[in-house]
């Protein structure tokens, strides 16, 4: 059971899988180190069971997820109001498993300064290497990570982009699994296009990341909106796969930040005043 688990991991809310991946016969799942089963009833109604609990989960669909939580959330699933803009188009771009802390890959999803070296030609290009300043804040009223004012020239910064532009990003943290990036939309300049990365910690160096798109495109295929995110991420979890340690350093001094990685550092200052240790080379108390 999940009794060695902090409160600051438990007690959230967490995608399982998309909607239309869940059948109505059994279908096994893991989060947090508990396998769970989830079936889908004739009414369209999701149980999820948890292995060792006699009562079933919390079952809420949103954004196309299913989501549920092993503890007691004192908040409802992120807000996201793009999401129900009636002129964006809902694009889940799947799971994909991969070799390393959830948090990990969070904080990877922060990283401007990885484009041109991971994303050659199309988040980012040399000789055009360098992240300009840009703010960051814990916003208390809402218990989240903010970056604003981050700029990048990417070579495509989208599917639907015709020639290189320099790209303007907001990103948010709105829980340690759970985060998002609103950037220039090329189909709409007063707009922005939302991506969203939430994670399902499987163990503490394991996870699936679930990536999901709320987009200005009328004009893309959804399958090649699909294989473009897709793309991205593989080149990330190569990456990701090859760090060590595995787990997400929080001790003082682990890895030297640069001026890059100002959101990297309040991130991690986040996790630990909420005292996040799962998925962490730090040990529970």
């Amino acid at each position: 059971m999940n009794t060695t688990i902090e409160a600051g991991t438990l007690d959230q809310w967490y995608v399982l899988d998309a909607l239309t991946d869940i059948p109505v016969a059994a279908k096994h799942h893991r989060l947090l180190g508990t396998d769970l089963t989830t079936r889908r009833g004739p009414n369209g109604e999701i149980a999820i069971t948890a292995a060792g609990r006699d009562q079933p989960l919390p079952a809420r669909q949103r954004y196309g997820c299913l989501w549920t939580s092993l503890g007691k959330p004192e908040r409802d699933i992120l807000a996201i109001p793009e999401a129900d803009e009636s002129d964006r188009r809902h694009v889940a771009c799947g799971a994909v498993t991969v070799r390393a802390s959830g948090l990990r890959i969070v904080e990877n999803f922060l990283d401007m300064a990885h484009f041109p070296f991971v994303h050659t030609d199309i988040l980012g290009s040399e000789p055009h290497t360098e992240v300009r300043h840009y703010a960051t804040e814990i916003r208390r009223d809402v218990d989240e990570v903010w970056a604003t004012d981050c700029e990048f020239f990417q070579p495509q910064a989208a599917l639907s982009a015709t020639g290189g532009i320099v790209t303007q990003y907001m990103y948010r943290v709105a829980t340690p699994f759970a985060t998002l990036l609103y950037k220039t939309c090329p189909n709409a300049a007063d707009r922005w296009d939302v991506i969203c990365l939430f994670v399902q910690p499987l163990d503490p160096g394991q996870c699936r990341a679930h990536p999901v798109m709320f987009l200005i495109d009328n004009a893309s295929a959804l399958a090649d909106l699909v294989q473009f995110q897709q793309m991205i991420f593989l080149q990330d979890r190569i990456i990701l796969e090859n760090q060590r340690p595995r787990l997400l350093p929080l001790e003082p001094r682990a890895e030297i930040p640069t001026r890059a990685d100002a959101t990297s550092v309040i991130y991690r200052r986040w996790l630990k005043e909420k005292g996040v240790v799962y998925g962490t080379t730090l040990s529970p108390s």
